[in-house]
């Protein structure tokens, strides 16, 4: 008797040889036909007379941004958003896929009624949500978009919508945290346009976080030896440890904002000692977009296009001889995947420790930690797990 296990595996060999030698004369005569093209002159810049095709692939793309202003509106002082997840569905809602935005704000679907990689890939009714972090808000009130696909021979994917998906704009609560200490009561106001919105009563040992209104644009402190007060910002404020102990900065005083464009005009650079006249370590100055996939490199830069992050995740320092004024500084974590991590702060004047605060990152957006001490030396920037830290727009006094 034949060895039918034997014929088996000839009979499949013949099949893949068969294979084989069609798709190797498909591609021939493909590039035949490509070659006679090239070799006419005519044909280098003739218009195209045949739109039967059925086209390539692209991207149809959700474009999600920081609403700075939290106007609803994509503007110029608005940024791109990474990290945020967009899902789509079909028009049965069914879930067909899901993408992060990438550093320039855009979850790209791939789009074609040929190519078996695409996500979309027949005409009809198609569905775009985004997901909106805990708490925060759509101020575009666009989150979930719909959209009707039409076939279209000759065009790049096949198929076409009547018009492109509107920008997303988040933005997230804005809170003002931190602690009293023991030695004497506090009394926060938050004002916004100079009128006074609220006045709470801090106890002593009170450890304290609220929503900010809309329209607040400042935060004023008031005690004995507390008197501070913070211009807020987009983002939400955390002044550590109020404490009579810890001498404030002026109300008056003039402000030094530090940003990190001109370390270089590369995309990467070690920050070099004598930048603004510090000396710094264990700090990188990085492009916003130079890694990929980096959430919290994009989603940290508040201004200009470079921020600086703690190197390795390990501990960092900025630190003068002559005592300087520590006002605030952007803080964020690095990654998505280290969201919630604790930044240690600690500062300085010679070799007193003057404060010491814990704060919790996102990598969605900044936090403006705000201590507004009044003279410190060197300031110690570190993570409970060694994740990076992203730093940007730095404001001492002089």
């Amino acid at each position: 008797m034949p060895d039918l296990g034997a014929v088996e595996i000839l009979f499949a060999a013949i099949v893949v040889l068969a294979a084989a030698v069609v798709s190797w004369r498909l591609w021939r005569k493909r590039s035949r036909r490509k070659g006679r093209r090239l070799t006419n002159p005519a044909a280098d810049y003739a218009a195209r007379t045949d739109w039967s095709g059925r086209g390539g692939m692209l991207n149809y793309s959700s474009f999600v941004y920081f609403d700075v202003d939290r106007d609803g509106k994509y503007g110029a002082g608005d940024r791109p958003m990474a990290g945020i997840m967009v899902r789509l569905y079909d028009k049965a809602g069914k879930l067909a896929a899901s993408a992060r935005t990438n550093n320039a704000g855009f979850a790209n679907f791939p789009m074609s009624v040929k190519s078996r990689k695409a996500v979309i890939r027949k005409p009809g009714n198609w569905r775009f949500v985004v997901s909106v972090p805990p708490g925060w808000q759509a101020k575009s009130e666009n989150d979930i978009q719909s959209r009707h696909f039409l076939p279209l021979p000759g065009s790049p994917a096949g198929m076409v919508s009547q018009e492109m998906l509107l920008p997303v704009g988040l933005a997230p609560p804005r809170r003002v945290s931190g602690r009293v200490a023991g030695d004497g009561p506090a009394t926060l106001s938050v004002s916004g346009d100079g009128h006074v919105l609220e006045t709470r009563t801090l106890a002593p040992g009170a450890v304290f976080s609220f929503d900010l209104a809309e329209e607040a644009d400042t935060v004023s402190i008031s005690g004995e030896g507390l008197e501070r007060r913070l211009t807020l910002s987009p983002y939400s404020a955390d002044l550590g440890l109020l404490s009579a102990q810890r001498a404030g900065i002026a109300t008056d005083a003039a402000l030094e904002t530090i940003g990190f464009d001109d370390v270089t005009s590369r995309t990467f650079r070690k920050i070099p000692a004598g930048h603004a006249g510090l000396a710094w370590r264990n700090l990188n100055a990085m492009a916003r977009d130079y890694t990929k996939d980096s959430q919290g490199y994009v989603n940290g830069n508040v201004s200009g296009d470079h921020v600086l992050y703690t190197s390795s995740g390990l501990p960092a320092e900025f630190s003068c001889e002559r005592p300087f004024g520590f006002h605030s500084v952007m803080l964020s974590a690095a990654w998505l995947a280290s969201e919630g991590e604790v930044a240690l702060i600690e500062s300085w004047l010679g070799e007193q420790l003057i404060a010491s605060d814990q704060i919790t990152l996102s990598a969605l957006t900044p936090l403006h930690y705000a201590p507004m001490l009044k003279a410190v030396t060197r300031v110690r920037l570190s993570t409970k797990h060694y994740w990076q830290m992203v730093v940007d727009d730095l404001v001492l006094t002089r």
